[in-house]
């Protein structure tokens, strides 16, 4: 027999759909099994004991089936190895949501002391009031990239940006922050980015977030977070996720393995569309300026001249709604909904204006989306200024 010539490293594309069902040939089966025990058996006690005490030291997954549902899940233990793979990562942890998420972060740290928080504006509104509330007991304070370092305290546990932020796509330079840092942990938000554009972990992030409910399963019917990062964090994550409850339903693990191995079609595919309806966007003189990524993207910001929720009202084949990443196209008023709950002038401050509109791009065609927009956005006045209307995030 020859030598065997396969390459060791795969690319995204075959992650994304190989990662995590690597077994599945060798135990007879093509489709992910979906576990729903939330019990599982055991006559050996001693044993048993011996695994919940190896958990409580580290947080390790345990050899074997889990003790109970709330300790681990193996259909979500599958998706947790390919979240993991695709950015980069040795582990990863998933969440009953993205909030849930970045909640049980901010517990390990407290845990340990460190309930000081640095974090540049904007994150997602409900990222921000946790924060800002300091509902886990947690104090922030808010900086720009350039101030993080001045920022940290000897008690700082975390430092937090989301990059392209939400909603108004502003991008933030991952390695410059990192180094910023110094030892604290950075924690990047990449839900708009994914893995397909963006790898925090490679630019120096210990923590990479994920609302898995928008690209990771894509087509608007779960709702789960997930942190990727090094095992030792994992551990920590995994024994505040089996304290607080804060569990990942085995349904929705295999609905988010599943959506993986779309990911990157789907999210190249949508930003193409979404990089062409932001040109079309910036030379239209109803529109006084535009946000689109550098690195790309399937989200697009825009600010109108006319009133805003005339266009959420005039929209027929994209959906009025908030959330992001499905298969379909979605647009919302972040000053009335997703950024709402964020102080008014904090939200201005960060560009949130109140003519702000985001629209997550599907994969429609894209002249079906540009008719829709341009019905909704009304009568035509005035002429465009290219140059003052595109703004690079």
């Amino acid at each position: 027999m020859g030598m065997d010539t396969r390459r060791t490293t795969r690319a995204l594309a075959t992650e994304a759909v190989h990662a995590g069902r690597d077994d599945l040939a060798g135990l007879g089966l093509h489709a992910p099994p979906i576990d729903l025990s939330t019990t599982y058996p055991s006559y050996d006690s001693r044993a048993e004991a011996a695994r919940i005490d190896a958990f409580a030291t580290t947080g390790a997954e345990p050899d074997g089936p889990p003790v109970y549902g709330r300790l681990g899940n193996p259909t979500v233990a599958r998706f947790e190895t390919a979240l993991a793979r695709l950015e980069g990562t040795e582990s990863a942890v998933a969440f009953a949501s993205g909030m849930a998420a970045l909640s049980a972060v901010l517990l390990v740290r407290g845990s340990m002391g460190l309930r000081h928080v640095v974090a540049v504006r904007p994150l997602y509104g409900c990222s921000d009031h946790l924060l800002t509330a300091g509902l886990l007991g947690s104090e922030v304070t808010w900086t720009d990239p350039a101030g993080v370092a001045d920022a940290l305290r000897p008690d700082t546990g975390l430092v937090l940006v989301e990059s392209p932020a939400n909603p108004t796509l502003a991008e933030v330079d991952l390695r410059a922050v990192a180094h910023a840092c110094g030892s604290v942990p950075l924690l990047v938000d990449n839900t708009f980015a994914t893995p397909v554009l963006q790898r925090p972990a490679e630019h120096g992030a210990r923590l990479v977030l994920h609302s898995a409910t928008k690209y990771l399963g894509g087509h608007g019917d779960v709702l789960a977070g997930v942190v990727a990062c090094d095992e030792e964090f994992a551990g920590q994550l995994r024994q505040v996720r089996f304290a607080t409850g804060g569990v990942l339903h085995p349904l929705a693990g295999y609905l988010l393995l599943r959506g993986l191995s779309t990911l990157p079609v789907r999210v190249r595919a949508a930003s193409a569309g979404a990089a062409e309806l932001a040109a079309r966007l910036a030379a239209d003189p109803r529109v006084s300026r535009v946000h689109y990524p550098s690195i790309g993207g399937a989200m697009v910001s825009f600010e109108v001249n006319g009133d805003p929720h005339e266009v959420i009202a005039g929209v027929r084949l994209i959906t009025p709604a908030v959330s992001l990443g499905s298969v379909d196209s979605l647009i919302q008023h972040p000053a009335s909904i997703s950024h709402r709950i964020v102080d008014a002038d904090d939200r201005r401050g960060a560009g949130v204006s109140d003519r702000l509109l985001r629209l997550s791009v599907g994969l429609e065609d894209v002249e079906d989306l540009w008719a829709d927009l341009d019905a909704a956005l009304g009568e035509r006045t005035g002429t465009p200024d290219r140059a003052e209307a595109l703004a690079q995030g």
